[in-house]
């Protein structure tokens, strides 16, 4: 596959995140706005920590008053996933440069991560770097344009935003639902046990997320390893 179609097939990939990140980053810089944080603050959030889920986390806790320390702490545990992602893409990139591995890794996000996991043959440096880019600089610009126009959109439009990042994930789940009984039964599966872990309260906030992702993907690879032969990766 040459550079050219790559860059295509990245751009097809990209586009349904890019849509839903944007709005989503700017729920996040008009929450941001709001709080009091300043423009530069709100703009190292979304450059640095580029996590969306945990960086609402994050700006909650700012604003009870929990010390760096503790704020750290939750959103590391909360992100404590990506560790998984990244062990789970490793076995597809082996023929990748390691020199690459750090910047991929930087890029992996939850839609990411999907879309590189259902895509089928040979994963590129030149299709994750451009799927990443064009995630990365969605939720950058995003959260700058909600900065902006933080002080100028009703409540009611901030609130519907905030919903945005969720909404995304579930247009990525859909369609791998649609085509396979699996996916649907594994996704609710996940649903279900995180409810129940939450309910029972004796795991720390975040650990109930990393449980559920520990289970459910040993189950679903056990079953695709049954199916196939070999573990999905």
């Amino acid at each position: 596959m040459t550079i050219s179609s790559d860059f295509r097939k990245s751009l097809q990939a990209a586009l349904p995140i890019f849509i839903g990140y944007f709005p989503a980053a700017a729920a996040f810089g008009i929450l941001a706005k709001g709080v009091g944080i300043s423009f530069f603050e709100c703009f190292l959030f979304s450059a640095i920590v580029f996590a969306g889920a945990s960086q609402f986390i994050a700006l909650n806790l700012v604003v009870t008053g929990m010390s760096p320390g503790g704020v750290i702490l939750t959103t590391l545990l909360v992100n404590f996933r990506h560790f998984l992602m990244s062990a789970s893409l490793f076995t597809r990139i082996k023929h990748i440069e390691k020199k690459f591995y750090f910047p991929m890794a930087f890029g992996i996000t939850d839609e990411v991560f999907s879309v590189l996991s259902f895509t089928k043959g040979r994963l590129s440096k030149t299709f994750i770097f451009f799927l990443e880019l064009s995630a990365y600089s969605a939720w950058v610009s995003g959260t700058i344009a909600g900065f902006i126009l933080g002080g100028f959109l009703p409540d009611v439009l901030t609130k519907s935003m905030g919903v945005a990042l969720y909404a995304l994930l579930l247009a990525i789940l859909l369609p791998e639902i649609k085509k396979s009984t699996k996916s649907l039964i594994l996704a609710v599966s996940a649903g279900l046990l995180n409810t129940v872990l939450i309910k029972l309260e004796f795991l720390p906030k975040g650990w109930t997320i990393i449980v559920c992702i520990l289970v459910i993907a040993s189950v679903g690879a056990f079953i695709n390893e049954r199916e196939t032969g070999e573990v999905y990766g």
